[in-house]
Parts: structure tokens; sequence; C-alpha cells
């Protein structure tokens, strides 16, 4: 029986309520440091958590910022809403973020926030965007994914006609840095998302505050790519977990958790008040080096 690849860990940043010069302290620090493998922004427009009227960056132009002033980390959206820009643009901003980086994206993408969300809705509400049912939202996610590999990897224009897109002469120029395209990651938890991973996924996130919930649906996954003919090892399983500064113990029991449950790509949101200093490399050595059972340290503000 093959052996379990190694699991990788990164760090997520979200780029609300902190600022740039913080985000860019930590995002250099971790490239620093070889086991923090990637690195990840989330795609909001206006903030989810603390003061809703706070600070908030745009996530795409933020990544191609950090992707200039990095060598050595993967990174990219955990993850791009599909909801905020039509797909043949967002195939061309993130072939870009890949030329600047050197082919270091992860192309992270989901439906975009529920309704049952407001922080998240409220949003759309402001900057004029549509805001569809999620069965709408979904196919257009399936349409995008379908659309954006297609203009990363055709050499003549091609016309495309979905549930909801319609392209004439669609072409995309440059291509990415990587080949055949960059890593796709869909996240979602939704039977309907797990059914679009599954077509079209290298990597499936889910966020991981119920692991138990996370593994079911990474089997469910499994299941949906035997039904299309897909062997389920081609999609490498991601999580994203919270980090706990004061009590580093349960995020440690949290990691080998998931590990357990077949996770092999782990990210590690850490809570901005701001970055406590040199917490990449707190990280590195209380979070992922130290062994199962041994005590982490807290990290100081």
């Amino acid at each position: 029986m093959p052996q379990a690849p190694a699991p990788s860990f990164g760090i997520t940043t979200a780029p609300m309520q902190v600022s740039y010069q913080d985000i860019l302290r930590v995002w250099r620090e971790a490239d620093a440091i070889p086991e923090i493998e990637h690195a990840w922004l989330f795609d909001h427009l206006m903030p989810i958590a603390g003061d809703p009227s706070g600070p908030i960056f745009e996530g795409w132009t933020l990544l191609s910022a950090l992707a200039a002033q990095t060598e050595r980390l993967r990174l990219g959206l955990l993850v791009t809403s599909n909801r905020f820009r039509p797909p043949a643009m967002l195939a061309k901003i993130a072939t870009t973020v890949d030329i600047v980086s050197g082919g270091r994206l992860d192309f992270g993408i989901g439906a975009g926030s529920r309704p049952s969300h407001p922080l998240g809705r409220r949003e759309y509400e402001a900057h004029g965007l549509p805001y569809h049912d999620f069965h709408h939202s979904v196919e257009d996610l399936a349409d995008a994914c379908t659309v954006i590999r297609r203009l990363w990897a055709e050499t003549e224009p091609f016309d495309f006609h979905g549930a909801h897109i319609d392209l004439t002469g669609a072409f995309g120029n440059p291509k990415p840095v990587q080949h055949p395209h960059p890593p796709i990651l869909v996240a979602g938890r939704s039977a309907a998302v797990l059914r679009v991973a599954a077509e079209h996924a290298d990597l499936w996130n889910i966020p991981g505050g119920d692991i138990a919930d996370a593994a079911q649906r990474s089997a469910l996954l499994d299941r949906y790519c035997t039904e299309i003919g897909r062997d389920p090892a081609a999609i490498t399983r991601s999580i994203h977990l919270p980090v706990s500064y004061d009590q580093p113990d349960t995020t440690r029991d949290a990691i080998s958790e998931v590990i357990g449950a077949g996770f092999r790509h782990i990210t590690l949101g850490l809570p901005a008040r701001p970055y406590p200093a040199s917490v990449a490399r707190w990280v590195a050595d209380e979070l992922i080096a130290k062994p199962g059972g041994a005590t982490a340290r807290a990290v100081s503000p």
C-alpha cells in the first residue's frame, strides 16, 4: 500500500482590520521558512468580522503585490468569490498573478457567500453586484471553471454559451507560467459544489470547524469522483484551521485530527491583533514541527 504524502502547511492572513505593512511583514517572514509552503488571503470587499467599517483590501490586487515581494511561497485566495468578477476577466487576473509570481499561483475559487451570511451579503449590495440564488451561483461556478481552463489552455479564440455566461471570441494571451494550468482549488461543503470539485478541482478545501463533517464531505467527494470516472486520489484534500495564539495545543490537536482524516493540505488562519512579532516562526516551531503530545508555547503579542 503506497504511503500517504506528507502534509503541507500554509498560513492565511485575512486582509481586514490590518495594515498592508503588517501582512507584508508576515508573508516575507514566512517566505524564508521552509516548513510553511503556502500563504493565502481571502476574497471579501467589506469586513466580515470586527469593525464593519474597518479597513479591508481587495484580494487579487493585494495578492499580486505580495507575489512580487516573495520568492518561494505558493500563494492564492482562499477563495475567490465567483460572484465578484466575470470569469474571462478572472482568468486574465489570475494569469497575471501567476506570471508575476513566477508560476506560484494556486487558483482558489468558490460559489460565493450564501444569503444566510448577512455580513457577506451586504458587500454585494454596497458594490452594485448581483446576488443570485445558490443554484444559479453553482451553475456559474461550473461554467467559470470550464471557461477559465479553456482560456488558459486554448490557442485559438472560442465562443462559449453556458447556463448564464455568453462569450464571443474569448481568448487569453499571455498564458500562465504553469502548465497545463495553475492548480485549481475549489472550496465548499454542499453536495452541488462537491460535484463541481469532482470535475474540475486539483485541490478541494473545507473549513475545519467540524472535522467529522469534513471527513464525511471528503467521502462524498470520493463518490462523486467515482461516478464520473475520476480517481478520487487526484484531488488533494485541503482544510482551513483557525489558530489560537493563547491555546496552541488546541490547534495542534486539530492538526493531528485532520491529518488522521486524510487531509494533506492544511491552512492555518492567523488572527490579526495586529500579528504578533515573528508569528510565522512561531507557527513553524510550535504548530508544525512539534510532535503530538508535546506542549506548545503560546505566542507573545
